[in-house]
């Protein structure tokens, strides 16, 4: 269609200024204020695309977030799919089209920028209507911290579709005003198109603000498009509002039916007629005024068609002054047309005399009642009970610190608002310690209904011929019918959350705002129950669709997992070292020459580690700094072993136990003080540590003196490993005694190193290696300085530096296991062999009691073991499954366990492996079996450490 149904003048956009657009490949214009569907149907478009099952015609139902139809794909300046045309601010250049219920994701990064923000207040207000800006205003002046929100761009919620009147003047002026005084009051925050779509615990909210959406190409670079707000409130007032009912008939989803409120609103906000000439069906007195208003703007209005027996007296006398003829005991049955509705058909209620009549119409408008929205209430907790009057579901109980206010709580005349808003924001500001000053409610000229309205939530009879589809649709986004319905209920499904499911209402982008009411009614009456023996679906956060990019916020990209590198990062990248990542860090995985894979730079590594000297980044190990008076009996409870018995200077190895006993961490205590300690941990697990410690303190011992606090980013730990690491040392630091008589294994000791004015370090003698070795501690700001200065001081020994893969060759040599490679969830200490690990002198610690339990002392438990292929040059996979058949017969097939680790050696000049397998330790010597490919490579069964098992290299 060509024609303009922009009226001439009214509406609250800026004529002064054109915006052009294309949708659907056709160059329309708009102006500033519009939404995209006000915008199209000033150009005359109604369709907006098809149904995702049946691919009918669809169009614009709604002017709100609950339109369930008008789906669209925007593609400039940025492609975003699944957006609803009437929550879509026109721009200029704005390029889109409609969808199919489905839309195309962007093949490029968002260029856009996303925040979070967090804010606490005493009284948060959802909604800007005449209760919620009552209820802020009382707030606000009582002194509380106020917070207000409200999902459209400009305030006044239901006001913006009436010509609603407020103290003798126009509503907009008493809005504007109260908005600029609200502005102005310090310590009231007032967010517009912010949406609150989840609610939580303790007061907490989440809202979406949508910052540049409406600027299109105009954003500015650096701007937010869009913020989550969390928001921590005392008080909550939800003056969320109402949503218009549609009714079910036979082809109820042409485009060109709409709700009638809705269209109100494209008339008074938008100065849009949705058509030519409208048909009304009405249940419910609002219609009629819609009905007015359209006719006084100069649409033809053929008939208001009034399901009740009866109309109201004065807004009947009012239709027929504008000469609008009132069918009462009648409903619409029926449309016809193809893209756009072309013709309703109207018959009497059933059991009333007369015939079906076609009356021709381009827009048909629907009111079948009112929704209140209580999806925020129920989110908190609330219950909710049925109003037979209302149809809908209405708040059923007091909340002790969430209030709702105006239409949610099914209050739908306007006085009735503005007091609730007023008695919400008193009682809110109360609750905070806050004294409220007076506020006068304005004075409305709105008249109360003089007719209650009729529940008529789809039109008697209508089922479709044998064989013929079923398009009485009462979810218009998921195609869904009364059949379908009829048939969840016809299975045996009773719980309308079954019956969800079952048919998918409820499931699209609208979450059910206008279908869900309707589908429960059906369910009951086809169960024959009352409405207020059901229990409505679920309302769950988010209220309307939230961007992943928004969730997100500015953890994408790079920062979606925040890289963590260590102080001697830079020095690896310029060395040509490959990198893997160990949580958050990224650490060297192997120092290649030129020419060099993987297996050949390793084997390099660890001859330097065996046979000279080798240098390694262990930065990245968990370091938690363990203090107070009862730091040594809390350790005692967090490990296997006894932790407060250490000597200041000494260090200890020590398990880490859940509750059920099993292995859950490794690492070293190291006594600094009687009551301080240094605990190191795995790299993976450093937070889980810590946060293991914290909920032990805080939830089970908080009579503890004790402190814990992570610096594993405050010390750079370099481990100088193999028979020369001695020799590198004393170089480096000429006042320490690096003997074996003075520095023995698993002591520490501080010494100031020969690198520059003032630095120290403390130097552990520890072995991961099972290498003499030490471990450097300097400060961070020291780790670049003090790993050159070993480089240079190790250079005469062929000093090399090592990654994480040689690391693993030369502990998995010696049998130390890794927690979460060797390990799972199901090993224990005495599964791994390190029984002496477990002390029997302590009386308790965490996961004691469970080494009693009878499947923990299986004799066929999976043990930590080595294997041997035959093959020496045969690499097992890890993970590969173990078993003791030499020809593998039918499944299922009894494994024994699985490869944990693999491995070439180039101290033992072949490959190897750990496994977990059952009765492991028996086997020690026994011929298994592991299956590779097609075929089953033999292995032979050893104890778990292949190298140096008297453990005599450790000394030099």
């Amino acid at each position: 269609m060509s024609a303009t149904f922009r009226l001439p003048a009214g509406g609250r956009i800026d004529r002064d200024t054109e915006l052009r657009f294309t949708f659907d490949g056709r160059s329309m214009t708009g102006h500033p204020g519009d939404t995209l569907a006000s915008a199209l149907l000033a150009n005359g478009e109604h369709r907006i695309g098809t149904s995702i099952k049946f691919g009918r015609p669809r169009g614009i139902v709604a002017a709100g977030s609950e339109d369930p139809t008008s789906l669209v794909q925007i593609e400039r300046p940025f492609p975003e799919p699944m957006l609803t045309a009437t929550t879509v601010e026109l721009y200029d250049g704005l390029v889109a089209h409609g969808l199919p219920g489905q839309g195309r994701l962007a093949t490029e990064p968002d260029p856009a920028r996303y925040d979070a923000k967090h804010v606490h207040c005493d009284v948060l207000v959802v909604g800007t209507g005449p209760a919620g800006l009552v209820a802020a205003l009382t707030a606000a002046r009582s002194g509380a911290r106020v917070v207000v929100v409200d999902e459209q761009s400009r305030a006044g919620g239901s006001l913006l579709g009436t010509r609603e009147y407020l103290n003798e003047r126009p509503w907009a002026d008493w809005v504007d005003d109260t908005v600029a005084e609200l502005r102005s009051t310090p310590g009231v925050l007032v967010l517009e198109r912010t949406t609150a779509f989840g609610v939580y615990q303790d007061g907490f909210v989440l809202a979406l603000q949508r910052r540049t959406d409406h600027l299109g190409f105009d954003a500015p670079a650096d701007a937010a498009r869009q913020r989550v707000w969390r928001i921590r409130a005392a008080q909550t007032v939800l003056a969320t509002g109402a949503h218009e009912r549609p009714v079910v008939f036979a082809d109820n989803d042409r485009p060109g039916i709409m709700l009638a409120g809705s269209a109100r609103t494209y008339l008074h906000r938008y100065g849009v007629l949705p058509g030519s000439r409208a048909v009304v069906l009405a249940t419910n007195d609002s219609a009629y005024v819609a009905a007015l208003d359209l006719a006084n703007a100069g649409m033809d209005v053929a008939m208001v068609v009034d399901a009740r027996p009866t109309a109201p007296r004065l807004l009947r006398a009012r239709c027929y002054a504008r000469e609008i003829e009132v069918r009462t005991g009648h409903v619409v049955t029926g449309t016809e047309g193809g893209d756009r509705v072309s013709g309703v058909r109207v018959a009497p209620v059933e059991g009333s005399d007369g015939t079906v009549e076609t009356v021709a119409c381009d827009t048909l408008l629907v009111s079948g009642g009112w929704n209140p929205v209580v999806h925020l209430f129920s989110q908190a907790g609330g219950t909710l009970r049925y109003d037979a009057g209302l149809g809908a579901y209405v708040p059923g109980e007091e909340l002790p610190t969430v209030r709702v206010a105006g239409s949610a709580t099914g209050a739908l005349d306007l006085a009735a608002c503005l007091r609730q808003g007023w008695e919400a924001g008193c009682g809110a500001a109360l609750a905070t310690g806050a004294r409220p000053d007076e506020v006068v409610l304005p004075a409305s000229d709105s008249r109360a209904e003089e007719q209650p309205g009729l529940v008529l939530l789809r039109v008697p009879g209508g089922e479709p011929e044998e064989d013929a589809p079923d398009t009485r649709f009462v979810d218009l986004q998921r195609d869904a019918t009364v059949s379908d319905v009829l048939r969840a209920t016809g299975a045996g499904l009773s719980s309308l959350e079954h019956v969800k499911r079952y048919t998918t209402i409820g499931t699209a982008h609208d979450q059910g705002k206008t279908s869900g009411m309707i589908a429960a009614g059906i369910v009951a009456e086809a169960l024959g129950v009352e409405l207020s023996d059901q229990r409505p679906t679920t309302f769950r956060p988010p209220y309307t669709p939230v961007s992943f990019a928004a969730l997100a916020g500015r953890d994408r990209g790079v920062l979606h997992d925040p890289v963590r590198v260590t102080s001697v990062h830079p020095w690896h990248v310029a060395r040509g070292a490959l990198f893997e990542d160990v949580g958050q860090w990224k650490r060297p995985w192997y120092f290649p020459l030129p020419g060099e894979d993987m297996d050949i730079a390793v084997l390099r590594e660890c001859r330097a580690a065996r046979e000279g000297v080798a240098l390694m980044d262990g930065s990245t190990l968990g370091k938690i700094d363990v203090q107070g008076r009862d730091a040594g009996r809390f350790l005692d409870m967090l490990y296997t072993n006894k932790m407060s018995g250490l000597r200041v200077g000494k260090i200890r190895y020590g398990l880490m136990c859940g509750v059920d006993g099993m292995v859950i961490d490794d690492g070293t205590v190291i006594r600094l003080a009687e009551d301080r300690f240094l605990v190191t941990t795995t790299t993976g697990n450093a937070a889980m540590v810590l946060d293991w410690m914290e909920e032990w303190l805080q939830t089970e011992w908080p009579d503890l003196d004790v402190y814990a606090a992570s610096v594993t980013e405050h010390w750079a730990t370099l481990p100088l490993v193999g028979p020369r690491s001695r020799d590198v040392l004393a170089a480096l630091a000429p006042g320490l005694d690096v003997s074996n008589e003075a520095f023995e294994f698993m002591a520490w000791r501080d010494t100031v190193l020969d690198v520059g004015p003032g630095v120290t370090a403390r130097v552990c003698r520890i072995s991961f290696s099972g290498e003499l070795a030490y471990e450097i501690n300097v400060t961070a700001w020291h780790g670049p300085a003090v790993w050159e200065a070993l480089m240079a001081a190790g250079e005469r020994y062929g000093i090399t530096p090592y990654g994480t893969e040689t690391m693993h060759v030369l502990r998995a040599e010696k049998g130390y296991p890794i927690v979460g490679q060797d390990t799972d969830a199901t090993v224990t200490p005495q599964d791994l062999g390190m029984s002496w690990a477990v002390s029997k002198k302590k009386a308790d610690f965490l996961g004691r009691r469970s080494f009693a339990r009878a499947e923990n002392n299986r004799p066929d438990r999976k043990q930590l073991v080595g294997l041997l292929p035959l093959d020496r040059d045969v690499r097992l996979p890890e993970g590969a499954q173990v078993v003791d058949t030499d020809e593998l017969p039918e499944p299922p097939v009894r494994m024994l366990g699985h490869v944990t680790s693999s491995y070439r050696s180039a101290a033992l000049d072949r490959t190897f492996a750990l496994a977990v397998v059952r009765s492991g330790r028996e086997r020690v010597g026994e011929r298994l079996y592991v299956p590779v490919g097609d075929g089953l490579v033999p292995i032979t069964v050893t104890e778990s450490v292949l190298y140096d098992k008297e453990g005599a290299r450790r000394e030099g």
